[in-house]
Protein backbone atom coordinates (compact mmCIF):
# COMPACT_ATOMS: atom_id res chain seq x y z
CA UNK A 1 0.00 0.00 0.00
CA UNK A 2 1.40 3.64 -0.15
CA UNK A 3 1.62 5.89 1.91
CA UNK A 4 -1.84 7.86 0.92
CA UNK A 5 -3.78 4.89 1.04
CA UNK A 6 -2.63 3.68 4.68
CA UNK A 7 -3.34 6.97 5.90
CA UNK A 8 -6.74 7.03 4.30
CA UNK A 9 -7.44 3.58 5.46
CA UNK A 10 -6.31 4.27 9.29
CA UNK A 11 -5.95 8.14 10.32
CA UNK A 12 -9.36 9.72 10.57
CA UNK A 13 -10.27 11.77 7.45
CA UNK A 14 -9.95 15.07 9.89
CA UNK A 15 -7.75 16.90 7.23
CA UNK A 16 -7.94 18.01 3.82
CA UNK A 17 -4.11 16.70 3.14
CA UNK A 18 -1.52 17.50 0.97
CA UNK A 19 0.53 13.91 0.57
CA UNK A 20 3.81 15.64 0.20
CA UNK A 21 5.85 13.18 1.98
CA UNK A 22 8.52 15.54 4.09
CA UNK A 23 11.00 13.52 5.68
CA UNK A 24 13.93 15.85 6.22
CA UNK A 25 14.22 19.19 7.24
CA UNK A 26 16.91 21.98 7.55
CA UNK A 27 16.51 25.15 9.07
CA UNK A 28 13.63 26.50 7.30
CA UNK A 29 14.43 24.12 4.02
CA UNK A 30 12.03 21.04 4.32
CA UNK A 31 12.86 17.73 1.84
CA UNK A 32 10.48 15.31 0.22
CA UNK A 33 10.84 11.56 0.02
CA UNK A 34 11.83 12.50 -3.81
CA UNK A 35 14.52 14.43 -2.80
CA UNK A 36 12.84 17.70 -3.82
CA UNK A 37 13.57 20.55 -1.42
CA UNK A 38 10.84 23.08 -0.31
CA UNK A 39 11.42 26.79 1.43
CA UNK A 40 8.92 26.42 4.65
CA UNK A 41 7.15 29.25 5.20
CA UNK A 42 4.62 27.86 7.26
CA UNK A 43 6.97 26.34 10.17
CA UNK A 44 4.23 23.84 11.34
CA UNK A 45 1.70 26.58 11.82
CA UNK A 46 3.75 28.54 13.52
CA UNK A 47 5.19 25.60 15.88
CA UNK A 48 8.42 25.06 14.52
CA UNK A 49 10.14 28.79 16.20
CA UNK A 50 13.70 27.63 15.64
CA UNK A 51 13.37 25.97 12.74
CA UNK A 52 13.88 22.14 11.48
CA UNK A 53 17.22 20.20 12.99
CA UNK A 54 18.20 23.28 14.90
CA UNK A 55 21.44 21.99 16.46
CA UNK A 56 20.87 23.22 20.10
CA UNK A 57 17.35 22.20 19.80
CA UNK A 58 17.87 18.74 19.03
CA UNK A 59 21.09 18.40 21.36
CA UNK A 60 18.62 19.43 24.68
CA UNK A 61 15.53 17.38 24.20
CA UNK A 62 18.33 14.40 23.39
CA UNK A 63 20.15 14.76 25.91
CA UNK A 64 17.09 15.04 28.31
CA UNK A 65 15.38 12.00 26.89
CA UNK A 66 18.89 10.14 28.37
CA UNK A 67 18.20 10.91 31.55
CA UNK A 68 14.09 11.52 32.13
CA UNK A 69 11.35 11.91 29.73
CA UNK A 70 8.39 12.25 32.45
CA UNK A 71 7.39 11.85 35.58
CA UNK A 72 4.61 13.14 36.95
CA UNK A 73 3.29 16.27 38.09
CA UNK A 74 3.22 15.05 41.77
CA UNK A 75 6.90 15.94 42.01
CA UNK A 76 8.79 18.67 41.00
CA UNK A 77 10.34 19.26 37.78
CA UNK A 78 13.37 21.52 37.86
CA UNK A 79 13.47 22.02 33.79
CA UNK A 80 9.28 23.49 34.59
CA UNK A 81 9.76 25.45 37.26
CA UNK A 82 13.34 27.08 35.37
CA UNK A 83 11.05 27.47 31.87
CA UNK A 84 8.05 29.16 34.37
CA UNK A 85 10.45 31.69 35.34
CA UNK A 86 12.45 32.60 32.32
CA UNK A 87 8.77 33.18 30.88
CA UNK A 88 7.77 35.49 33.75
CA UNK A 89 10.79 37.40 33.28
CA UNK A 90 10.56 37.82 29.47
CA UNK A 91 7.36 38.62 29.74
CA UNK A 92 7.80 41.40 32.41
CA UNK A 93 4.86 40.57 34.11
CA UNK A 94 4.06 38.94 37.88
CA UNK A 95 2.55 36.16 36.92
CA UNK A 96 2.35 31.86 37.73
CA UNK A 97 2.71 30.08 34.99
CA UNK A 98 0.57 26.43 34.54
CA UNK A 99 1.75 23.93 31.48
CA UNK A 100 -0.53 22.12 29.27
CA UNK A 101 0.21 20.57 26.15
CA UNK A 102 -1.81 22.57 23.66
CA UNK A 103 -3.19 26.21 22.61
CA UNK A 104 -6.84 24.95 23.08
CA UNK A 105 -5.55 23.30 26.68
CA UNK A 106 -4.06 26.41 27.84
CA UNK A 107 -7.42 28.37 26.68
CA UNK A 108 -9.07 25.71 28.61
CA UNK A 109 -7.15 26.74 31.81
CA UNK A 110 -7.77 30.62 31.32
CA UNK A 111 -11.40 30.10 31.34
CA UNK A 112 -11.14 28.14 33.85
CA UNK A 113 -9.07 30.33 35.72
CA UNK A 114 -11.44 32.70 35.00
CA UNK A 115 -14.91 31.23 36.25
CA UNK A 116 -13.23 30.19 39.41
CA UNK A 117 -12.71 34.17 40.03
CA UNK A 118 -15.90 35.13 38.76
CA UNK A 119 -17.50 32.33 41.20
CA UNK A 120 -15.16 33.47 44.60
CA UNK A 121 -14.37 37.23 43.93
CA UNK A 122 -18.01 38.88 43.63
CA UNK A 123 -21.15 38.50 45.95
CA UNK A 124 -23.01 37.33 42.65
CA UNK A 125 -21.28 35.13 40.14
CA UNK A 126 -19.53 36.14 37.21
CA UNK A 127 -19.46 33.76 34.31
CA UNK A 128 -19.90 35.02 30.74
CA UNK A 129 -16.68 35.44 28.67
CA UNK A 130 -17.21 37.77 26.00
CA UNK A 131 -15.27 36.92 22.38
CA UNK A 132 -14.65 38.75 18.83
CA UNK A 133 -16.16 37.70 15.79
CA UNK A 134 -13.60 35.82 13.30
CA UNK A 135 -11.65 34.76 16.29
CA UNK A 136 -10.21 31.11 16.82
CA UNK A 137 -9.70 29.76 20.18
CA UNK A 138 -9.12 26.26 19.58
CA UNK A 139 -10.98 22.29 18.92
CA UNK A 140 -12.36 21.01 22.47
CA UNK A 141 -16.07 21.97 22.88
CA UNK A 142 -15.51 24.91 25.02
CA UNK A 143 -12.99 26.79 23.21
CA UNK A 144 -15.03 25.98 19.95
CA UNK A 145 -17.84 27.79 21.41
CA UNK A 146 -15.57 30.53 22.32
CA UNK A 147 -14.55 31.21 19.13
CA UNK A 148 -16.24 33.83 17.30
CA UNK A 149 -16.84 31.90 14.63
CA UNK A 150 -20.92 30.54 13.49
CA UNK A 151 -18.98 27.87 10.90
CA UNK A 152 -17.54 26.20 13.81
CA UNK A 153 -20.56 25.76 16.00
CA UNK A 154 -22.44 22.91 14.07
CA UNK A 155 -24.95 21.22 15.48
CA UNK A 156 -22.93 18.14 15.21
CA UNK A 157 -21.30 18.89 18.41
CA UNK A 158 -23.82 20.21 19.88
CA UNK A 159 -24.92 21.15 22.88
CA UNK A 160 -22.24 23.56 23.50
CA UNK A 161 -21.42 25.40 26.73
CA UNK A 162 -23.34 28.68 27.65
CA UNK A 163 -21.95 31.37 28.50
CA UNK A 164 -19.99 32.94 25.56
CA UNK A 165 -20.61 35.77 23.32
CA UNK A 166 -19.51 37.99 20.28
CA UNK A 167 -18.79 40.71 18.90
CA UNK A 168 -17.96 42.23 15.93
CA UNK A 169 -15.51 44.18 17.14
CA UNK A 170 -13.66 45.84 19.87
CA UNK A 171 -15.65 49.27 20.08
CA UNK A 172 -18.71 46.60 20.87
CA UNK A 173 -17.31 44.69 23.94
CA UNK A 174 -18.64 47.88 26.12
CA UNK A 175 -22.04 47.79 25.65
CA UNK A 176 -21.72 43.72 25.93
CA UNK A 177 -20.27 43.87 29.17
CA UNK A 178 -22.97 42.87 32.14
CA UNK A 179 -22.63 41.93 35.70
CA UNK A 180 -22.29 38.72 34.99
CA UNK A 181 -19.44 39.33 32.77
CA UNK A 182 -16.05 38.10 34.18
CA UNK A 183 -13.63 38.49 30.90
CA UNK A 184 -12.68 39.46 27.72
CA UNK A 185 -10.79 36.96 25.45
CA UNK A 186 -9.13 38.28 23.06
CA UNK A 187 -5.86 37.67 20.26
CA UNK A 188 -4.47 40.65 19.54
CA UNK A 189 -3.44 39.44 15.96
CA UNK A 190 -6.57 37.52 14.73
CA UNK A 191 -4.92 34.34 13.17
CA UNK A 192 -7.00 32.17 11.71
CA UNK A 193 -9.53 34.92 11.05
CA UNK A 194 -7.05 36.48 8.32
CA UNK A 195 -4.11 37.89 9.89
CA UNK A 196 -5.76 40.51 11.54
CA UNK A 197 -3.72 43.24 14.16
CA UNK A 198 -5.90 45.54 16.16
CA UNK A 199 -4.92 49.05 16.64
CA UNK A 200 -2.99 49.50 19.67
CA UNK A 201 -4.94 52.34 21.02
CA UNK A 202 -8.16 50.39 20.43
CA UNK A 203 -6.50 47.80 23.20
CA UNK A 204 -5.07 49.80 25.29
CA UNK A 205 -8.13 51.45 25.87
CA UNK A 206 -9.85 48.64 26.23
CA UNK A 207 -7.50 47.12 28.21
CA UNK A 208 -8.19 50.14 31.17
CA UNK A 209 -11.71 49.87 31.12
CA UNK A 210 -11.86 46.18 31.57
CA UNK A 211 -9.45 47.06 34.47
CA UNK A 212 -12.16 49.50 35.82
CA UNK A 213 -14.73 47.13 35.27
CA UNK A 214 -13.26 44.09 37.18
CA UNK A 215 -13.60 42.41 34.19
CA UNK A 216 -10.34 40.18 33.38
CA UNK A 217 -8.45 40.48 30.43
CA UNK A 218 -7.34 36.98 29.02
CA UNK A 219 -4.91 37.57 25.76
CA UNK A 220 -4.75 34.65 23.73
CA UNK A 221 -0.74 34.56 22.55
CA UNK A 222 -1.22 30.80 21.05
CA UNK A 223 0.12 32.26 17.73
CA UNK A 224 1.76 35.40 18.73
CA UNK A 225 3.60 34.94 21.23
CA UNK A 226 7.21 33.84 21.69
CA UNK A 227 8.52 36.90 19.96
CA UNK A 228 6.09 36.09 16.88
CA UNK A 229 5.36 39.68 16.28
CA UNK A 230 8.86 40.97 17.67
CA UNK A 231 8.35 40.94 21.47
CA UNK A 232 8.05 37.96 23.65
CA UNK A 233 4.88 38.75 23.94
CA UNK A 234 2.23 41.08 21.16
CA UNK A 235 0.92 42.39 24.99
CA UNK A 236 4.01 43.83 25.49
CA UNK A 237 4.25 45.04 21.75
CA UNK A 238 0.90 46.49 22.76
CA UNK A 239 1.92 48.32 26.16
CA UNK A 240 -1.05 46.39 28.10
CA UNK A 241 -0.86 44.09 31.17
CA UNK A 242 -3.19 41.21 30.65
CA UNK A 243 -4.78 39.51 33.87
CA UNK A 244 -4.28 35.96 31.59
CA UNK A 245 -2.15 35.20 28.84
CA UNK A 246 -1.91 31.88 26.74
CA UNK A 247 0.23 30.10 24.80
CA UNK A 248 1.54 27.25 23.19
CA UNK A 249 3.27 26.73 19.53
CA UNK A 250 6.42 28.04 19.31
CA UNK A 251 7.16 27.27 23.06
CA UNK A 252 8.40 24.20 22.42
CA UNK A 253 9.65 24.74 19.00
CA UNK A 254 7.93 21.24 17.80
CA UNK A 255 7.44 19.28 21.36
CA UNK A 256 3.79 19.91 22.31
CA UNK A 257 3.51 22.31 25.43
CA UNK A 258 0.84 24.75 26.16
CA UNK A 259 1.07 27.46 29.24
CA UNK A 260 -1.35 29.39 31.19
CA UNK A 261 -0.12 33.01 32.90
CA UNK A 262 -1.85 34.54 35.20
CA UNK A 263 -1.40 37.66 37.89
CA UNK A 264 -4.46 35.36 39.68
CA UNK A 265 -1.71 33.20 41.34
CA UNK A 266 -3.77 31.93 44.04
CA UNK A 267 -7.49 31.25 42.50
CA UNK A 268 -6.83 28.00 41.77
CA UNK A 269 -5.90 25.58 44.38
CA UNK A 270 -4.65 21.58 44.69
CA UNK A 271 -7.31 19.47 42.53
CA UNK A 272 -8.86 22.45 40.25
CA UNK A 273 -6.64 21.63 37.74
CA UNK A 274 -4.12 19.49 36.27
CA UNK A 275 -2.55 17.57 33.39
CA UNK A 276 -0.56 14.09 33.11
CA UNK A 277 1.81 15.69 30.63
CA UNK A 278 1.84 19.02 30.98
CA UNK A 279 5.31 20.77 31.72
CA UNK A 280 7.33 17.15 31.40
CA UNK A 281 11.08 16.99 31.47
CA UNK A 282 11.03 16.39 27.65
CA UNK A 283 8.75 19.87 26.85
CA UNK A 284 10.16 21.94 29.35
CA UNK A 285 13.53 21.46 28.74
CA UNK A 286 12.79 21.99 24.54
CA UNK A 287 10.98 25.29 25.94
CA UNK A 288 13.96 26.16 27.87
CA UNK A 289 16.34 25.86 24.94
CA UNK A 290 13.71 27.60 22.49
CA UNK A 291 13.41 30.45 24.40
CA UNK A 292 17.40 30.78 24.94
CA UNK A 293 18.06 30.84 21.00
CA UNK A 294 15.59 33.55 20.57
CA UNK A 295 16.00 35.60 23.13
CA UNK A 296 19.49 35.71 21.77
CA UNK A 297 18.46 36.57 19.21
CA UNK A 298 16.07 39.36 19.94
CA UNK A 299 19.06 40.72 22.09
CA UNK A 300 21.35 40.98 19.02
CA UNK A 301 19.04 42.66 17.00
CA UNK A 302 18.92 39.89 14.35
CA UNK A 303 15.44 39.40 14.92
CA UNK A 304 14.28 42.46 14.23
CA UNK A 305 15.87 43.07 10.69
CA UNK A 306 14.67 39.22 9.37
CA UNK A 307 11.26 40.85 10.35
CA UNK A 308 11.69 43.94 8.34
CA UNK A 309 13.53 42.44 5.63
CA UNK A 310 10.36 40.14 5.27
CA UNK A 311 7.97 42.61 5.77
CA UNK A 312 9.66 44.73 3.11
CA UNK A 313 9.17 41.60 0.43
CA UNK A 314 5.62 41.16 0.95
CA UNK A 315 5.05 44.49 0.61
CA UNK A 316 6.83 44.62 -2.58
CA UNK A 317 4.88 41.61 -3.95
CA UNK A 318 1.63 43.76 -2.67
CA UNK A 319 2.24 46.33 -4.75
CA UNK A 320 3.44 44.82 -8.34
CA UNK A 321 0.64 41.77 -8.13
CA UNK A 322 -2.81 44.36 -7.14
CA UNK A 323 -4.46 42.50 -9.53
CA UNK A 324 -4.01 39.51 -6.98
CA UNK A 325 -4.15 41.25 -3.54
CA UNK A 326 -5.89 43.94 -1.79
CA UNK A 327 -2.73 44.33 0.94
CA UNK A 328 -0.20 43.17 2.95
CA UNK A 329 -1.38 42.66 6.48
CA UNK A 330 0.10 41.37 9.96
CA UNK A 331 2.71 42.14 12.63
CA UNK A 332 6.24 40.69 12.96
CA UNK A 333 6.25 37.20 10.99
CA UNK A 334 3.01 36.84 11.31
CA UNK A 335 2.02 38.16 7.89
CA UNK A 336 -0.14 37.85 5.07
CA UNK A 337 -1.58 38.98 1.67
CA UNK A 338 -5.43 39.51 1.27
CA UNK A 339 -5.91 38.31 -2.22
CA UNK A 340 -8.49 39.43 -4.30
CA UNK A 341 -10.71 36.01 -3.74
CA UNK A 342 -11.06 32.68 -1.93
CA UNK A 343 -10.71 31.13 -5.55
CA UNK A 344 -7.64 32.91 -5.87
CA UNK A 345 -6.12 32.63 -2.19
CA UNK A 346 -6.54 28.76 -3.18
CA UNK A 347 -4.97 28.76 -6.29
CA UNK A 348 -2.08 30.55 -4.94
CA UNK A 349 -1.55 28.18 -2.38
CA UNK A 350 -1.45 24.94 -4.40
CA UNK A 351 0.89 26.86 -7.65
CA UNK A 352 3.23 27.84 -4.64
CA UNK A 353 3.59 24.17 -3.22
CA UNK A 354 3.79 23.19 -6.89
CA UNK A 355 7.27 25.78 -7.28
CA UNK A 356 8.43 24.46 -3.82
CA UNK A 357 7.18 27.06 -1.41
CA UNK A 358 5.03 26.27 1.62
CA UNK A 359 2.08 28.70 2.87
CA UNK A 360 -1.03 29.10 4.51
CA UNK A 361 -4.23 29.72 4.07
CA UNK A 362 -6.20 31.75 6.74
CA UNK A 363 -9.67 33.39 6.67
CA UNK A 364 -10.56 36.59 4.79
CA UNK A 365 -8.76 35.33 1.48
CA UNK A 366 -5.61 35.93 2.97
CA UNK A 367 -2.10 33.95 2.11
CA UNK A 368 -0.50 33.20 5.20
CA UNK A 369 2.85 33.58 6.40
CA UNK A 370 4.83 31.96 9.20
CA UNK A 371 8.06 31.65 8.96
CA UNK A 372 10.59 30.01 11.46
CA UNK A 373 11.94 32.69 13.51
CA UNK A 374 15.55 32.11 12.29
CA UNK A 375 15.07 31.74 9.03
CA UNK A 376 17.62 33.21 7.02
CA UNK A 377 17.72 35.79 4.32
CA UNK A 378 18.99 33.66 1.81
CA UNK A 379 16.17 31.26 2.31
CA UNK A 380 13.93 33.86 2.18
CA UNK A 381 15.07 35.58 -0.95
CA UNK A 382 14.53 31.79 -2.49
CA UNK A 383 11.28 31.64 -1.27
CA UNK A 384 9.91 34.84 -2.33
CA UNK A 385 11.63 34.19 -5.75
CA UNK A 386 9.74 30.38 -5.98
CA UNK A 387 6.51 32.28 -4.58
CA UNK A 388 6.75 34.73 -7.79
CA UNK A 389 7.23 32.01 -9.81
CA UNK A 390 4.03 30.29 -8.82
CA UNK A 391 1.92 33.80 -8.76
CA UNK A 392 3.17 34.05 -12.80
CA UNK A 393 1.31 30.85 -13.11
CA UNK A 394 -1.84 32.58 -12.13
Amino acid sequence: MTLEAIDKQYVLGTYARDYTNFVKGVGSTLYDDKGRDYIDFASGIAVNSVGHANPRLTNAICEQAKKIIHISNLQVIEPQAKLAKRMVELSGYDMGVFFANSGAEANEGAIKIARKYGETQFEKKRYKVITLEHSFHGRTITTVKATGQESFHTPHFSPYPDGFGYVPSIEDVYDAIDDETVAVLLELVQGEGGVQPFEKEQVQKLAAHLKERDVLLIVDEVQTGVYRTGEFLASNLYEIEPDIVTLAKGLGGGVPIGAVMTTHKDVLKPGDHGSTFGGNYLSTAAGLAVLDILSALYDSGALHETLLYFEQKLQDIAVRHTALFEKEVGLGLMRGLRAKSAEVQGRIIKESMKEGVVVLKAGRNTVRFLPSLTITKAEIDEGFKRFETALSSL
